[in-house]
């Protein structure tokens, strides 16, 4: 039975009990599970307070869905995440970007050029395009920068 878990509030920072209730598992097997993924390593503050990063939270997501869903065992699953990770860190390494969840946008060269500045004249629905370009771009920026850290 696959539990459809609720979606991440745009927030910097999670605690242990939130980052349990996101993923659905209890704060003890993501202790458990820090332990058993190298790669999950979540901050901590004042009293050995646990707080997850946006990231942090999609893996614990992924670790879940490899074990309770596709029924990896722990060392399967944990090798299966070092491949991942390692697919991941190639493709930065080749300039490959990364795009998993991230709107793609296509334009036209003509598109581009009017966008560039190349066209003199410019209406008022011009600018709100270019805009609205720019506003997506920020938004793919902040995506990816939100997938890296």
């Amino acid at each position: 039975m696959e539990k459809t878990l609720p979606p991440i509030p745009a927030k910097r920072y999670f605690t242990i009990g939130e980052v349990g209730d996101l993923c659905g598992v209890k704060p003890h097997v993501l202790r458990y599970w820090e332990q058993e993924f190298t790669q999950l390593r979540p901050m901590k503050r004042r009293g050995n307070r646990r707080y997850y990063q946006h990231h942090e939270v999609l893996m614990i997501r992924h670790i879940r869905d490899l074990l309770y869903d596709q029924g990896f065992t722990i060392s399967g699953a944990r090798n299966k995440m070092q491949e991942i990770l390692q697919a991941e860190r190639d493709k930065k390494h080749n300039g490959e970007v990364l795009l998993e969840g991230v709107e793609v946008i296509e334009i036209s060269e003509l598109e581009l050029d009017h966008f560039k500045g190349t066209q003199s004249v410019e209406s008022p629905d011009c600018m709100s395009d270019r805009m609205l370009f720019v506003r997506r771009e920020l938004f793919e920026i902040r995506n990816l920068l939100s997938l890296t850290h």
